[in-house]
């Protein structure tokens, strides 16, 4: 049977709202971020997903320009969706290299729920912070954040940890992450989604790269970026020996 036709894009895009409720009242890496986007004109979600951050900004007054940009055309489809404002949201389907297409247009990029992560090669990570610094204003700042190797997150990534949810297409579901393989600093895993009785409807493949604080900035530097902060905690405590995050902001030189 094909999975796809059982559990399609859209409905994997639909389940991830669920999953994933941004709500900067009770979760504080939606409020960290919140701050940050409502303080900004202008602003550049990449790996926007279905939206969600740009709607709430929107919803609660942000006047200035948003864009989403994502590879999933199913999540932006779903952004898409979403009750329309009365300013427009700009929604724009490509990788974070797509970025390079904007000239200093925006005082913030964001990269939020640890998609920074996704950028797997080192290629991939040069090409991707050069179009965000491209992208970005004299002195504009990019935050996003990372899983600290440290905390080894992948280990608890098992079906003991399987989550239970109705969808909004009313059909119980058992959703599951499963570590494959940790190669040096990369993690593969599958995150598979099930039907109550057990059936498999769909199984996705994903490489995380787990950068510890001395790479990240080598990076970072090389594209032109300086570090303005970094936390360890979601309010605002310093990266430590326990810490499970990195959470960067940095502002382009």
């Amino acid at each position: 049977m094909d999975a796809a036709v059982v559990f399609s894009d859209a409905d994997a895009a639909a389940l991830y709202d669920l999953l994933n409720q941004w709500d900067p009242e009770q979760c504080p890496s939606d409020a960290f971020y919140d701050e940050l986007v409502m303080a900004a004109a202008s602003v550049l979600d990449v790996g926007c997903g279905t939206g969600a951050m740009l709607h709430l900004a929107r919803e609660r007054g942000h006047p200035g320009r948003l864009v989403g940009l994502d590879p999933d055309r199913a999540a932006l489809a779903r952004a898409r969706s979403r009750a329309r404002h009365r300013t427009a949201i700009e929604w724009v389907e490509g990788t974070v290299a797509a970025a390079s297409r904007w000239d200093a247009a925006f005082d913030l990029a964001t990269m939020t729920s640890h998609a920074f992560q996704c950028l797997v090669t080192d290629a991939e990570l040069r090409a991707s912070l050069a179009a965000v610094h491209t992208a970005l204003c004299n002195g504009g700042r990019f935050a996003f954040e990372t899983r600290h190797p440290q905390a080894r997150a992948w280990e608890d990534w098992n079906p003991s940890e399987a989550s239970d949810i109705v969808d909004s297409a009313g059909r119980a579901l058992r959703v599951w992450h499963e570590t494959e393989s940790v190669i040096g600093d990369l993690v593969t895993f599958t995150g598979t989604t099930a039907a109550a009785d057990g059936t498999v409807l769909r199984v996705d493949r994903t490489s995380l790269r787990f950068l510890d604080v001395a790479k990240l900035d080598a990076f970072l530097i090389d594209a032109g970026f300086a570090v303005e902060a970094r936390y360890g905690t979601w309010d605002g405590g310093p990266v430590t020996g326990t810490s499970r995050e990195i959470i960067t902001i940095a502002r382009r030189r």
